[in-house]
């Protein structure tokens, strides 16, 4: 049975310079060179061959080249591939609905929490938003230049004692655009491997930092993968010098922009299928539509499916009959279907016209019997000056409204990134932002399903910035945290705003069935104890360390930080039985069990291993099993060894202790 201990592959976060060596071994063995420095085995990049393959003229190590570089930017890329040392602690109390939702607010550094979010989540996400904090010369929480991050990332968010101040961003310093550089680069390298192939990253930004962030994103990306900056007339001004400033950009990247055709037009999407004859022979008509449609008058027309009332019915699921002899229907689609030029008149026949919020058709019966219609175009080209959302101050209303106090600053608003989410994220992809603030996005992937029935799943990230009191602009951030009696943290307003932006989407949404939870994890110190001897005192040392995993920590800590280092979804399904007296989880159909109990006698081995075992054939995973138990909890090494034999002996051969 193999130990897993703090320097173990399987109990660190993704080594991305691993995977990078493995990509370049796989298309250019020759261009690996592999040996022993010092003792040690040690992977080197032959540059001479390297120049053989691409041409003499094309690789250089020379600083004077095209490109946007600062002091600390080789500092920056370093940080991106150096693994974290932490975990994500789950908060099941902190949570909603943590038993059956598919979201997770993660509170913690988002530069580790993107580390240790490398294994599972690679390639998988399709749409990331960040709103990250524009250089203004005020404090911002992010250093990274420490060499126990976690350590520091406790001290800075007043978790553990012994914090440091943060000095100012200040543009006196000399390093106004190198500090923010150095801050958004490793977090941007991290993002981008996170994105599916067909994946979008939109960042919004002002004119402080346009011009870099442009310039770095195109350095991670690649200038061919720019799909466009956008531009965001806030409504409002601030006066900049010479000029009043209204707006803000959004820049859209790729992951490969060859794979970015016309954006869905998300709830537009309805296909009312060809023309369809009403006879005697085909007395009825039968339509499918997605939700998001709303009936204003039923009478005579039967829906089947799931839909509401019958004097205004709104479809979630399920389909419209059209019986014969009847003349017409009005339908009122939902806001978004306001713009003229994106889309043909839907039925044959019939002038469509726009409000402010919605836009109201008919569809009839020709003299023929025939239902004339006409297919809606379901692909949109969005424009790059975006729409005016509303004053800011609008937006703050809303939320102020919303929580009971005006605790967010400069929110930006849900109709922009629920833009921003219809357009690129179809109903079950993944959404990240981490930069999460006030949790915009979060309310916003929220927004976009229940208007069409998706199931698209959000992740967030904020860090727990302290809130102070004695702060004016914190004030009543800080106030509304004491009457709720949480900590003083962004982090808790982040959740909060999910937990009521939740409850108003259910409220103005009665039909809405979709997943309105998330679960929250918090950043922390690895369960697993680093060995870190005391050279004045070995003994207590070594006694110390006869158990790998750090005092007080849950089995639920252990059980998914092995989620997160051995690739698994945090929200895969986790079933639990009892066998031979002893907890048994089962993650993910099989993929991994686990055992955590802090004692296993040897007379218990046998039954559990068979326990196990039958339990992992009714499972019958597709791919291997990993089998974990905590080190520790063994009788004597004979029974470990003899619990390890009898589950191989079954096929389970990845047999592990912590």
């Amino acid at each position: 049975m193999n130990k897993l201990t703090a320097a173990s592959p399987e109990a660190q976060s993704a080594d991305l310079v691993a995977g990078n060596i493995d990509q370049l071994k796989a298309l250019f063995p020759e261009l690996i060179t592999e040996g022993l420095v010092d003792g040690k085995p040690r992977t080197a990049v032959n540059v001479d061959v390297l120049k053989a393959l691409v041409g003499d003229q094309t690789v250089t190590d020379a600083d004077e080249k095209y490109g946007l570089n600062w002091h600390g930017k080789r500092r920056a890329r370093q940080l991106a591939l150096t693994p974290s040392t932490g975990t994500l602690r789950p908060c099941r109390d902190e949570s909603v609905d943590w038993d059956t939702t598919q979201n997770l607010m993660i509170e913690g550094d988002n530069l580790e929490v993107l580390k240790l979010l490398q294994k599972s989540y690679a390639g998988k996400v399709k749409l990331i938003y960040i709103d990250p904090p524009y250089n203004t010369g005020k404090d911002f929480v992010y250093p990274d230049n420490f060499q126990d991050n976690i350590k520091n990332y406790l001290e800075l968010t007043g978790q553990v004692e012994g914090g440091q101040k943060i000095s100012s961003n200040t543009e006196a310093s000399g390093r106004f655009h190198t500090d923010w550089l150095n801050m958004m680069y490793p977090r941007l390298k991290l993002a981008r491997n996170l994105l599916r192939d067909d994946g979008v990253l939109m960042v919004s930004v002002d004119d402080a930092e346009i011009d870099h962030m442009k310039s770095v994103c195109t350095d991670i990306f690649g200038e061919e993968n720019m799909l466009a900056i956008l531009i965001w007339n806030k409504q409002h001004s601030q006066q900049q010098g010479v000029f009043k400033r209204y707006h803000e950009y959004v820049i859209a990247l790729a992951r490969n922009a060859s794979l970015i055709g016309n954006i869905s037009g998300g709830e537009g999407e309805i296909d009312a299928g060809a023309l369809k004859k009403i006879s005697a022979a085909n007395p009825a008509s039968t339509f499918d539509f997605p939700a998001g449609v709303r009936f204003d008058a039923t009478d005579g027309f039967e829906l089947t499916g799931t839909y509401g009332d019958s004097e205004q019915v709104t479809v979630v699921s399920g389909r419209l009959v059209c019986k014969n002899g009847k003349t017409a229907l009005p339908v009122t689609l939902s806001a978004g279907w306001t713009q003229k030029n994106q889309m043909t008149s839907w039925f044959s026949g019939q002038e469509t016209y726009d409000t402010k919020d919605q836009k109201v058709v008919e569809f009839y019966f020709t003299g023929t019997g025939k239902l004339k219609c006409r297919k809606e175009r379901s692909k949109i080209t969005p424009p790059s000056l975006l729409p005016e959302y509303g004053m800011a101050s609008e937006q703050t209303s809303y939320l102020e409204q919303l929580m009971g106090a005006a605790v967010f600053q400069n929110p930006k608003p849900v109709n922009m990134i629920a833009d921003f989410v219809s357009w690129f994220a179809n109903s079950d992809d993944l959404v990240l932002d981490f930069f999460s603030g006030s949790g915009t996005t979060g309310e916003s992937v929220l927004r976009v399903n229940s208007t069409n029935g998706g199931s698209r799943r959000y992740i967030l990230v904020q860090l727990p910035e302290p809130l102070d009191p004695d702060n004016k602009d914190q004030k009543t951030a800080a106030n509304f945290c004491d009457q709720l009696g949480k900590p003083r943290s962004i982090a808790e307003l982040t959740k909060e705003r999910l937990r009521r932006a939740a409850a108003k989407v259910k409220a103005d949404n009665p039909m809405f069935a979709g997943d309105t939870g998330f679960r929250v994890f918090k950043l922390d110190h690895s369960n697993i104890r680093a060995w870190n001897p005391n050279p004045a005192d070995l003994e207590v040392t070594l006694f110390d360390h006869q158990d790998h995993l750090l005092e007080g920590r849950s089995e639920a800590d252990v059980l998914y930080e092995l989620l997160l280092k051995l690739g698994l979804d945090l929200c895969v399904p986790i079933e639990q039985r009892t066998i031979a007296g002893r907890e048994v989880h089962s993650v993910g159909g099989g993929v991994l069990m686990a055992c955590l109990a802090e004692q296993i006698t040897a007379k218990q081995v046998e039954p559990l291993a068979q326990g196990m075992i039958d339990w992992h054939k009714e499972l019958a995973p597709a791919g291997d099993t990993t089998c974990v138990f905590r080190d520790s909890a063994f009788e004597n090494d004979v029974a470990k060894t003899n619990l390890a034999a009898i589950l191989e002996q079954h096929g389970i051969q990845n047999v592990r202790s912590l």
